[in-house]
């Protein structure tokens, strides 16, 4: 095979240490110049300038977990080619394993150019990446108190969930906690807290809450959720801000990602942290599908097809963009993506026809 790249090095990254092998392809016997670095940032800083010195500008490394962040950071910005590989494309021959051996396989494949790169935004993107991970993190963290808030009021036999569609909502909320602040409260104490506007009666309000009484533990207990729920909420406010202050220089394309049907901005921000705004990273859109998750997969064997779901990946871009589908297939002002899910449920069923729209979605975009 061609050599692609006359000097290459190959690097093991672990926790605590990494081990770098500089294959030098230059003459017809490859020379090895193997060194061993500490993870501390001034031995990353020792590692980069031993490149430098040996004339090495082409880097390869696995993705182990966030480990690889810190030898990566080092070297952006000072070696021109530095290489993210997945781990299952340059894993080495089983019997022939150890860090040194390791590194000088990643060299040897690294030299040929037949190992694949992984997608590493610029570090702009990967800075807001991180406050919308962190983001969706505290959201779900929200909902996951909110469903236990309502669980506890469930055990205590009040059935509020019932008769108001949101139990946050500000009806609900003046409700408990007329509740849990009065041992003896009456239906005139409720009445007042009843928005004209509730759909249930008001019948059906007060049964829902007549005769219960909370202990004191449960009482504690749903104060303590609640107060979780305040907390988080602080929180996300606080996050959204500084995200808005991050993306101020995006505007424009925040602004062209909302055209398309379903993509509010909060949406918008979260696709635009995950694949940032330079599309020439991706060959074309069927590597960014299949990068997303949202492309099935290719596994034939003797003429037969074995499975072809989706893939895993796309932790945290695909269920935005699942997300996404769901409020354009509802969109009554523009019906292409509802027609296009219609058509395609009848022979697919609706999950598989979410993901298709979801799919064209990250198409377009």
């Amino acid at each position: 095979m061609e050599v692609i790249y006359s000097k290459a090095c190959g690097v093991d990254v672990h926790k605590n240490f990494i081990v770098a092998v500089i294959c030098d392809s230059t003459s017809i016997t490859p020379k090895y110049l193997r060194k061993r670095f500490s993870t501390f940032n001034n031995q990353l800083i020792q590692f980069r300038n031993w490149l430098i010195e040996n004339d090495c500008q082409n880097v390869c490394m696995e993705s182990t977990g966030k480990y690889y962040i810190p030898v990566y950071n080092a070297l952006e910005g000072f070696i021109s080619n530095v290489v993210v590989a997945n781990p299952k494309w340059v894993k080495c021959i089983k019997g022939e394993k150890d860090d040194n051996k390791d590194a000088k396989w990643i060299a040897d494949l690294f030299k040929l150019g037949i190992v694949r790169s992984s997608f590493i935004p610029p570090k702009d993107f990967r800075i807001l990446r991180e406050f919308t991970r962190y983001l969706y993190k505290l959201t779900c963290n929200r909902t996951s108190e909110k469903n236990r808030f309502t669980n506890a009021l469930t055990v205590g036999n009040c059935k509020l969930d019932m008769v108001f569609s949101d139990i946050f909502g500000k009806s609900s909320q003046s409700i408990v906690n007329i509740i849990l602040n009065n041992d003896n409260f009456s239906d005139e104490d409720i009445i007042p807290c009843i928005n004209s506007r509730c759909k249930s009666s008001q019948e059906d309000i007060l049964s829902s809450v007549n005769g219960i009484s909370f202990t004191l533990e449960q009482k504690l207990r749903i104060k303590i959720v609640e107060d979780h729920i305040n907390y988080l909420t602080n929180q996300i406010n606080s996050l959204r801000d500084t995200v808005d202050m991050l993306v101020s220089s995006f505007e424009d394309y925040i602004n062209l990602l909302m055209t398309i049907p379903g993509i509010d901005r909060n949406s918008a921000i979260s696709i635009l942290s995950e694949i940032g705004t330079d599309m020439s990273q991706f060959s074309n859109h069927y590597r960014l599908s299949s990068w997303a998750g949202l492309a099935p997969g290719c596994n034939e064997s003797a003429g037969k097809k074995k499975s072809v779901k989706i893939s895993r990946a796309g932790v945290y871009l695909k269920p935005c963009l699942v997300e996404v589908a769901h409020c354009a297939i509802k969109d009554k002002t523009n019906i292409y993506y509802r027609d296009k899910f219609n058509k395609i449920s009848k022979r697919r069923g609706k999950k598989r026809s979410t993901i298709a729209i979801a799919r064209k979605i990250l198409v377009a975009i």
